[in-house]
């Protein structure tokens, strides 16, 4: 069974511990079983990475070629790591649900759990 998360793709997040804390990026994938989040220009890695033709390179010149070289790239991290930013705040927050009902269905709202706050997190 998956775990279900409270941070989610395109979330704005906060990171709270390790190299980069005190950053702020956007969620770009997340994955549930790992428990891992996937953070735009926080924990960047270098890979290296060798030329190779361009798949379906088709064209007049001959086959191009994606050059070579030293990448940057994030890397995934653990969830626990991050805190959602209220868009409404814009202060690093804990989450919480509440059941709303919208067009007689009973849906899961996230909160900002900020006592001065409590501003819906999901765009609905």
């Amino acid at each position: 069974m998956a775990q279900t998360l409270k941070v989610k793709k395109n979330d704005t997040v906060q990171v709270i511990k390790g190299k980069d804390a005190g950053k702020r990026g956007r969620v770009i994938e997340v994955a549930p079983r790992e428990n891992r989040v996937l953070v735009e220009n926080v924990n960047m890695i270098k890979r290296h990475q060798r030329p190779r033709p361009l798949q379906n390179a088709n064209r007049m010149g001959g086959p191009t070629i994606v050059p070579g070289g030293i990448i940057e790239r994030p890397a995934p991290m653990n969830v626990s790591n991050v805190m959602v930013v209220c868009p409404t705040c814009k202060r690093p927050t804990r989450v919480g649900t509440v059941i709303k009902t919208i067009k007689d269905r009973q849906v899961r709202v996230r909160v900002c759990k900020h006592a001065d706050c409590g501003q819906e997190i999901d765009k609905s």
